[in-house]
């Protein structure tokens, strides 16, 4: 999206499917659909993604729109109903679906408002219902798989002012679910593997400015929703009384047209105070990371 400010723009008049979107002159407005119709990547040397874990929260853009779904809510069925539960059971209303497309929906890390979301097709605007839980939970989680855009508007979103994602996926999970559907190690119980799961996934989630937008954050985090091997891994030197000493990301040196990076699992072992290392190699070229070799030992070598 070209900012509509840029002299150069003004000078050349500017392209149709670059120009930013105009607002309307009677209410100065941008309107989701603005964002949509633009392209986010206008004028940018490339895309830059993004692969996220946190928190979707919808939250009512303008005043106007907030009393039209009051409205709304007092013609429906919500008695016994939450104000979350409400807000679901109207939304999923076929009838009611153009006030999903006007709320704004906020994607949050560790409590602190990071992105504002907006499907890269229209009709995905399903996925963000989804996200929607009826009952919430401390432990829900919502990935998000996007290309990251400008900064949104002050009147996109009542004020709020961080980053677009135009997503191409996102899905939701809870932490207890995850544990559940991970394969666990042979002959090791539930209750030794899914508190060392669980604190590896914790770990990643609160790694320093983890917002899923550089190359290490999406690989890490594309590791900790797709490659049960290391959960296994952790709970394994667990076991061998050995602490989870260190997660971080490098460039791998097989990068060449290609962007890889290596996870490395670092373990120090509680009683000798020896450290082994183990990693995986991530190709983060693209929007969606995939694995290119499987977790094996690492070892340092001198440069």
């Amino acid at each position: 999206m070209t900012d509509e400010s840029d002299p150069q723009q003004e000078a050349t008049g500017g392209n149709e499917a670059t120009r930013a979107p105009e607002r309307d002159a009677r209410t100065s407005q941008v309107t989701s659909a603005d964002v949509l119709l633009a392209d986010p990547l206008a004028g940018n040397a490339g895309p830059q993604f993004v692969y996220a874990l946190g928190r979707i929260e919808p939250r009512f853009p303008t005043l106007a729109v907030e009393k039209e779904f009051a409205q709304v809510a007092g013609q429906g069925d919500t008695a016994g109903l939450t104000d979350r539960q409400a807000l679901q059971s109207l939304l999923s209303e076929r009838a009611n679906r153009y006030l999903l497309r006007k709320l704004c929906w906020v994607f949050t890390i560790e409590g602190l408002e990071t992105y504002l979301l907006h499907p890269r097709d229209p009709l995905d605007a399903d996925l963000l219902l989804e996200t929607l839980r009826p009952s919430p939970r401390a432990t829900d989680v919502d990935v998000v798989i996007g290309v990251l855009g400008p900064i949104a508007p002050p009147e996109l979103c009542n004020g709020l002012m961080v980053p677009i994602v135009v997503f191409e996926h996102l899905y939701s999970f809870d932490v207890d679910a995850l544990l559940d559907s991970l394969p666990r190690p042979k002959g090791m119980k539930a209750e030794q593997f899914e508190p060392a799961a669980e604190e590896l996934l914790s770990r990643i989630m609160q790694m320093s400015d983890n917002a899923g937008a550089t190359d290490a954050d999406r690989a890490l985090n594309y590791l900790s929703v797709r490659y049960p091997a290391i959960y296994h891994k952790v709970a394994d030197r667990f076991a061998a009384d050995a602490a989870l000493a260190s997660v971080y990301v490098r460039p791998s040196p097989l990068s060449g047209t290609r962007t890889i990076v290596e996870a490395i699992f670092a373990f120090t072992d509680r009683k000798t105070d020896v450290t082994e290392k183990h990693f995986v190699r991530v190709d983060v070229t693209e929007e969606f990371p995939f694995l290119v070799t499987k977790l094996s030992p690492y070892f340092d070598r001198d440069i």
